[in-house]
């Protein structure tokens, strides 16, 4: 579980990072969970976008996947959201 020290870190460090992934129509599928799990491992913090078609909202989206991708959601807001996840290198010191 992350502090809100470590949130707040992690949100100022999120700010320069790309939208990597988009949640579409096709929303969640296991191939996608694949890609963000090695996403989570290869760079610890992630940013996602849902599209407007999709059928899920970002909070939504945001949930499922941290849970299935043992990770934490840092922050949701507007149709983006941040996942983090401590990779086995550890490359971000919180």
């Amino acid at each position: 579980m992350l502090t809100s020290k470590q949130r707040a870190a992690l949100r100022g460090m999120a700010n320069t990072i790309d939208t990597i992934f988009q949640v579409g129509k096709d929303g969640l599928g296991d191939s996608f969970y694949a890609q963000v799990d090695a996403a989570l491992e290869a760079r610890e913090l992630i940013k996602l976008r849902v599209l407007e078609s999709a059928l899920l909202d970002p909070r939504e989206a945001a949930a499922e996947l941290a849970g299935r991708c043992r990770a934490e959601v840092v922050q949701v807001i507007g149709s983006r959201f941040i996942l983090y996840r401590p990779s086995k290198e550890k490359k971000i010191k919180l």
